[in-house]
């Protein structure tokens, strides 16, 4: 599910090529423009950014799930086992959308005076299957054992 950028090497030398293609098409660009046209390419912001992509390694832990991988974790703090559902990389790096189904249902609540359970949800994960959102005690809402 993440994107796998080529070796800052072969960015260099598609940047120059393109800047040779340029130069025989009679428009002359600097090496630093054409570093940036690449990184254009590969739909990140800047050259600063697409070579820090590109160095590094490009196998994730959350890699090794899929849709229908079968998962355990906590959710809000309580244990959980599941089936994930749905799982696609999120715009900008670095997270993901995953919907799982839990084997059995979840309460989310701590009240002793009522429940209420959950047994679908869906969620953000970073690469190590941690949530970005926490909550008020600063517990990631979901954090996936991989």
């Amino acid at each position: 599910m993440t994107t796998a950028y080529p070796t800052i090497e072969e960015l260099k030398s598609q940047a120059k090529r393109l800047r040779q293609a340029m130069e025989a098409r009679g428009t002359a660009i600097s090496h630093s423009a054409a570093l940036e046209l690449i990184a254009q390419q590969h739909g990140v912001r800047d050259w600063n950014t697409l070579s820090a992509l590109a160095t590094r390694p490009n196998e994730e832990p959350i890699a090794a799930i899929s849709v229908g991988s079968l998962v355990r974790g906590r959710y809000l703090n309580q244990p959980f086992t599941g089936k994930v559902l749905a799982l696609a990389a999120q715009p900008g790096g670095g997270l993901h959308k995953i919907t799982i189904h839990f084997d059995e249902p979840v309460d989310v609540v701590t009240f002793e005076s009522f429940s209420a359970f959950r047994q679908r949800i869906n969620a953000q994960v970073d690469s190590n299957g941690v949530s970005p959102r926490k909550t008020s005690n600063g517990v990631p809402h979901l954090v996936l054992e991989i």
